[in-house]
């Protein structure tokens, strides 16, 4: 078995992980975290150990059922030895203990994971980031549950996805999160400052939003269009996946957003009090539904992620008074025009995967669709898509074969004119 192409040094495909447990201890001041992980799951073929992913910080102990276990730790992998050959469907439950000061790991897509912020913590873990705080098998295929409890300063919040309670002692407070839908490693978050706290009014979903006060005018006044874009993404895609959202906004500025499952992560230059930053808000809200609850099996179809959520943008422009996505199509049609033909949307290697161009081409792919079909039978298709694969992941093949049995409409050829090859397609025209 091999794991995801465009990360081979992540994961063991051998695995499949099931629940992460873990309690952590983090002191700000001195950027140390220590503490122990869970992980527990069965085996898919026939091993005498595991292996790991756990970066920049040291394992001091492993155990199963109270028994120690043999490890060895390179720069990117703890490998377990497990004593006897477990056969394939075997369970396990494997603790570690281990200890550091976390820090992001370099990578082609630059630092990523756990970085501190001038007085908190941001992780954002996007492609294989997750690995920097705790020990996991980072594939984006291999989804599991967690229960995080994490201990820390009660001067600071602690934002993470998941039901949530807390309770102080000592002054340290012990944060408590748990998320039972299966999550992706890389959506797995903690988000650490010194942040006011508000709710914001979903009508059926809980929503909060945490941000320093210094910015409080500013973040209110751009985000105050999360309920009303909620409201046009259910209707557009159906109900929201997920028990919350919460959304972060850090006082150091960022370069991008984050999405995080059940959690957007913004910088304090998203806020700019004028709403500068309502298309990335929409963006990121967007991936709940696309990414975090429709997940990838492999890291070449992000066009899935990217494509639908940039898309999801459009549809908040048209509905909020903006241009139209048949403008915002035209548009960005004509730009990728003046660019290199150089990129295929439904594999573009892992230099290019979060090139700005798989972003646009992918919403311009579904924008072909809605053209090709019309209105009714092109949101009957994203409410199939967002719902047949809850919870789930799925591949560019998944997708040809549901847009082809929702709408009736022999779809294949289109998309993969858009998808698999590197020249740019005219945009088809509209249904009558």
């Amino acid at each position: 078995m091999s794991g995801d192409p465009y990360t081979p040094q992540s994961g063991d495909p051998n695995l499949s992980i099931e629940h992460y447990e873990l309690e952590l201890d983090y002191k700000v001041s001195t950027n140390r975290l220590s503490g122990t992980a869970t992980v527990s799951g069965y085996v898919r073929a026939a091993t005498s150990s595991l292996s790991l992913d756990l970066v920049g910080l040291r394992a001091s102990k492993v155990s199963a059922a109270g028994r120690k276990l043999a490890f060895h730790q390179s720069d990117r992998k703890l490998r377990v030895s497990l004593g006897t050959t477990w056969e394939p469907g075997e369970r396990f439950s494997v603790s570690v203990v281990y200890a550091g000061a976390p820090r992001p790991r370099r990578s082609r897509w630059g630092t990523i994971g756990w970085e501190e912020l001038e007085d908190g913590v941001i992780v954002a873990s996007q492609p294989t980031g997750a690995p920097t705080w705790f020990p996991c098998n980072d594939l984006p295929s291999d989804r599991a549950t967690y229960l995080l409890t994490f201990t820390t300063e009660s001067a600071y919040t602690v934002i993470a996805g998941g039901a949530t309670t807390s309770s102080t002692r000592g002054g340290k407070t012990t944060w408590t999160f748990r998320r039972d839908i299966p999550t992706a490693t890389y959506l797995a978050t903690v988000q650490i400052g010194r942040y006011l706290a508000k709710p914001i009014p979903f009508s059926a979903v809980r929503g909060e939003i945490h941000y320093p006060q210094a910015i409080e005018s500013r973040v209110l006044a751009d985000f105050e269009d999360l309920p009303a874009m909620m409201k046009v993404f259910e209707e557009s895609f159906g109900p929201y996946p997920l028990p919350d959202y919460r959304v972060v906004v850090t006082e150091d500025e960022l370069e991008i957003p984050l999405e995080a499952q059940g959690v957007g992560i913004y910088g304090a230059n998203h806020a700019d009090g004028l709403g500068g930053s309502r298309r990335l808000i929409a963006h990121e809200l967007a991936h709940q539904w696309f990414g975090n609850s429709v997940g990838l099996s492999q890291w070449r179809d992000i066009w899935l992620n990217e494509g639908f959520a940039c898309y999801a943008e459009w549809i908040w422009s048209e509905r909020s008074g903006g241009p139209t996505a048949d403008e915002k199509a035209l548009m960005h049609h004509a730009r990728l025009r003046l660019l290199a033909q150089d990129i295929v949307l439904g594999d573009p290697g892992p230099d290019l995967m979060f090139d700005d161009r798989i972003y646009k081409r992918g919403a311009l792919t579904l924008h072909a669709i809605r053209r090709t079909v019309g209105e009714l039978l092109f949101f009957r298709l994203l409410h199939a898509w967002a719902g047949r694969f809850a919870g789930k992941t799925a591949t560019t093949d998944d997708f040809v074969a549901l847009a082809e049995e929702v709408t009736g409409v022999p779809l294949a050829q289109l998309i993969h004119s858009w998808v698999s090859e590197p020249r740019l397609p005219a945009l088809p025209a509209r249904a009558a």
